[in-house]
């Protein structure tokens, strides 16, 4: 979501303003961005596709009430972490013990064929990140995925700036780890298809 319109191009404010197509623009542009977000937090692809659509959903009803304070993409973010943090509540969330892996986190969700059809870049990207503590993952993910700025993280998680960095370097450190000896940070730099 790198390279957003200056605000007189914001996609909300437009919308506010009566013109719907750059936030239409928007919505095409970066459905995919969002759904990969979801997806590397355990969603099915068709759950996460339902997430994304209730993100621009409350972004669309939300327009009036919009006070551009930040850049646009951080706001996103945010509107897209507080939707899966909701779902998480609403599904009760707490994963039964055999959908725990060996590191007591939840083991992301995988629809039939699912497996399938994920190219061995995916599952390899996918891999890497399932190494990264939560906090970790989450800042290097909106640092990546998300292409926000430090700021913009720390703004997003709730957390100090000086955290985002400490969080980022130990993922990096990990990855960096992780990759000796292979291509593993060539595949997290080609990005998600």
């Amino acid at each position: 979501m790198r390279g957003e319109r200056a605000a007189d191009g914001d996609p909300l404010l437009a919308l506010r303003a009566g013109n719907p197509a750059p936030f239409e623009t928007f919505v095409r542009e970066h459905s995919a961005t969002l759904i990969a977000y979801f997806r590397q937090h355990g969603s099915g692809a068709s759950r996460a596709e339902d997430l994304a659509q209730e993100v621009f959903l409350k972004l669309y009803q939300g327009a009036r009430h919009y006070d551009p304070r930040e850049r646009f993409a951080a706001f996103c973010f945010r509107v897209a972490r507080n939707v899966l943090v909701d779902e998480r509540r609403r599904a009760g969330r707490r994963p039964a013990a055999s959908a725990l892996d060996e590191r007591g986190l939840a083991a992301p969700e995988v629809e039939p064929g699912a497996e399938l059809l994920r190219s061995e870049g995916d599952r390899r990207i996918g891999d890497l990140l399932a190494r990264l503590g939560p906090g970790q993952r989450e800042v290097f993910e909106l640092a990546v995925l998300a292409e926000l700025d430090y700021a913009e993280i720390a703004s997003v998680l709730a957390i100090p700036v000086g955290t985002v960095k400490s969080r980022m370097f130990y993922a990096l450190r990990v990855l960096r780890e992780l990759g000796s000896g292979s291509d593993a940070l060539a595949v997290l730099a080609e990005g998600p298809p």
